[in-house]
């Protein structure tokens, strides 16, 4: 409504102001990425370094990076380099902190700079974030097919940081 007058655009009006949203929030996907980037260097981990943002409403409302849990040695990998089975993935940490706190990852975007695991994806479906966005591909991407089958809204975003 525009001074209760109801205003139409034409489809050329519609799609340029479809283009501009869809330029703003890639430029605020990028920022965001990048600021997963940095988060991602707060890990002791020594094979992978992983960080994860949640955003909602354009507030970043957790963050998270792989690691031990609370009171752990931080040492990721055993002798032989493998990963310890009790290391917490990004997503799950940053899903954790908002389960703690009075907030909530309804309809929030997750931004994460490896895409998810298949057991990370369970959570990220079951915590209510509706978009996930990723700058590089896991090794094995059933946890992305489990979000698309999901219906939470998928964007690559390839690294810049490399």
């Amino acid at each position: 409504m525009y001074f209760g007058k109801q205003l139409t655009l034409d489809s050329s009006e519609s799609s340029y102001f479809s283009s501009m949203i869809e330029k703003k929030q890639l430029k605020y996907d990028s920022a965001y990425l990048k600021m997963a980037f940095e988060w991602a260097k707060l890990s002791y981990c020594k094979r992978k370094q992983v960080g994860a943002l949640i955003v909602k409403d354009r507030m970043i409302i957790s963050d998270g990076f792989n690691g031990t849990p609370t009171g752990f040695d931080n040492c990721c990998e055993d002798e032989e380099n493998v990963t310890k089975w009790e290391v917490l993935h990004a997503e799950a940490n940053a899903i954790l902190k908002v389960a703690s706190s009075a907030q909530s990852c309804k309809e929030a975007t997750l931004y994460i700079t490896l895409s998810p695991c298949i057991h990370c994806s369970k959570l990220i479906h079951q915590a209510g974030i509706k978009r996930v966005v990723y700058a590089n591909a896991y090794k094995d991407n059933a946890g992305l097919k489990f979000l698309e089958k999901a219906g939470v809204q998928l964007t690559y975003l390839p690294n810049e940081q490399e």
